[in-house]
């Protein structure tokens, strides 16, 4: 058995009080050349004397990158310990047994303070092929925006592979990139395969497929933190990127660019489906029961504002903005409580 002891599930005779409960996990930040402040500033998460903090990993189980739980007796363990031991009861018995020891999701929260690369994923098919991983599916939540502030998601209209690849010889990549502006609470998809990229002045959620395959296409000529320009993939992304006709990523699972969804106070809104995961948003002002009965699948909620308490079978824990709480596929009931002010929760989870 691994870090999570034998004898902190079961003695001889009896069954301890050490079920599975709703999981908190310390954050992991990165630094970009991109990156901000907005992190410790808006969403009130410390990391330290970072100077620019680009990055939040909330919830990752990447080699290398694995989450360390924050509360209760699996204090200390990983998520992938977690998922080793728990298999099905943590992530549900179908997404077991098609992901294993894997976590399929990852949760991040992305300031850019300054542009981010022109870029792409590859999808399942060629990411396996290539790095023997998922791909990568994506979508954003706009937590703030400034005025003016765009992203960039998919290529504009009759853009062929000839076209884009002039296009970054001339270096005018801009003449052929689709941009729209971003407002707070947008939410926008990004299919594996779509050209994308986040303008300055944006800070979001990210919810994606568990990979960290980036195919960096132009990076605006600057350097990185060390001084240097980082490092290209423009080949590798001719094979990943999506030139067919019509919305951008539709052969990779969904269409490409805002999506719109209801935001009724108190109620569960339906915001993204995905073939990779399923995303809801939960205005609330008032106590919510959500019966979670005969789903398969882990739930994971990410608070954007305010907070509150969450409870999954009798075990409480808060959530406050910027913070995750992941639930284990077998609590069947969650009752979620917010403060006077009100919270704002995106729920997310693996349908069958």
């Amino acid at each position: 058995m691994n870090a999570i002891e034998e004898n902190d599930f079961r003695r001889e005779g009896e069954v301890r009080e050490r079920t599975l409960y709703p999981l908190k996990f310390i954050p992991i930040f990165k630094q970009k050349v991109w990156g901000g402040t907005a992190i410790k500033e808006v969403l009130g998460l410390d990391y330290g004397k970072m100077e620019k903090c680009g990055e939040a990993w909330m919830l990752s189980g990447l080699e290398g990158e694995e989450s360390v739980v924050a509360n209760g007796f699996l204090e200390g363990n990983t998520l992938v310990d977690l998922v080793e031991v728990y298999m099905g009861d943590l992530v549900g018995e179908d997404v077991y047994r098609r992901f294993g020891l894997q976590f399929p999701l990852l949760f991040k929260w992305i300031d850019a303070t300054a542009d981010l690369s022109v870029q792409v994923h590859p999808d399942d098919e060629l990411a396996m092929e290539r790095e023997g991983c998922l791909g990568k599916d994506e979508m954003w939540f706009v937590r703030q925006a400034e005025a003016g502030s765009c992203v960039v998601c998919g290529f504009k209209p009759g853009v062929n592979q000839m076209r884009y690849l002039k296009a970054l010889k001339e270096d005018r990549i801009g003449d052929v990139l689709r941009q729209e502006e971003a407002f707070e609470g947008d939410v926008f998809h990004v299919p594996a395969g779509t050209v994308h990229a986040l303008r300055a002045g944006i800070l979001l959620a990210e919810i994606q497929q568990s990979s960290d395959i980036t195919y960096r296409i132009y990076d605006w000529n600057r350097t990185g933190l060390d001084g240097k320009p980082r490092q290209l993939h423009v080949e590798q992304a001719l094979k990943a990127l999506d030139f067919g006709d019509g919305p951008q990523g539709r052969k990779n699972g969904g269409e490409a660019g805002k999506t719109r969804y209801g935001r009724v106070l108190n109620t569960t809104n339906p915001m993204l489906d995905t073939p990779h995961f399923q995303v809801n948003y939960l205005p609330l002002n008032q106590g919510v029961e959500k019966d979670f009965t005969g789903m398969d699948s882990f739930v994971v909620y990410l608070c954007s504002a305010g907070g509150g308490v969450l409870k999954a079978d009798g075990k409480a824990v808060e959530i406050r903005q910027g913070e995750l709480v992941l639930v284990p596929a077998c609590c069947d009931i969650v009752d979620l409580f917010p403060d006077t002010c009100g919270m704002e929760l995106l729920e997310t989870y693996i349908a069958g």
